[in-house]
């Protein structure tokens, strides 16, 4: 049971991990507040100040290309983690479902992937992101230009 608690703990630091550095962050880091604060972890708003602190870490590590410093900042998530999962092992259905809900959407059981690039310089004009696209078209309407 023990080394299913340190994967599901690992699993977990690289989540969060993953989640600062995304735009969604705010979701992720309240559910990570509200699962530690609910184990005794801590105050939310002293938590809450754990994660923003690492965040910062983390994304200037990043754009200093410092992977030291990133893995760090993952080592001791997930080394809290563990010792949460360790002293409750019932936290670790929370966790998973907190998991759950930050990984990608699926499709039909495949992840739904998205990338955008967008090449060739400077646009001026619309950039469209869309699974499927039909009829469209750019311009001004007839009368107007």
């Amino acid at each position: 049971m023990e080394a299913e608690l340190v994967a599901l703990a690992g699993a977990g630091a690289t989540a969060l991990v993953q989640q600062m550095a995304v735009d969604s962050w705010e979701q992720a880091r309240d559910l990570v507040v509200s699962f530690f604060s609910r184990r005794g972890g801590g105050e939310e708003a002293v938590i809450e100040g754990e994660l923003e602190t690492s965040r910062g870490e983390l994304v200037a590590a990043m754009n200093a290309g410092d992977e030291q410093t990133a893995s760090d900042v993952q080592a001791e998530w997930r080394t809290r983690l563990r010792r949460t999962l360790l002293a409750d092992p019932a936290a670790a259905s929370e966790l998973q479902a907190i998991l759950d809900d930050l990984a990608p959407r699926k499709r039909d059981g495949q992840v739904v992937d998205v990338r955008n690039t967008i090449s060739g310089g400077v646009q001026h004009g619309p950039v469209i992101q869309a699974g499927n696209v039909g009829s469209l078209s750019f311009g001004a309407p007839p009368g107007q230009g």
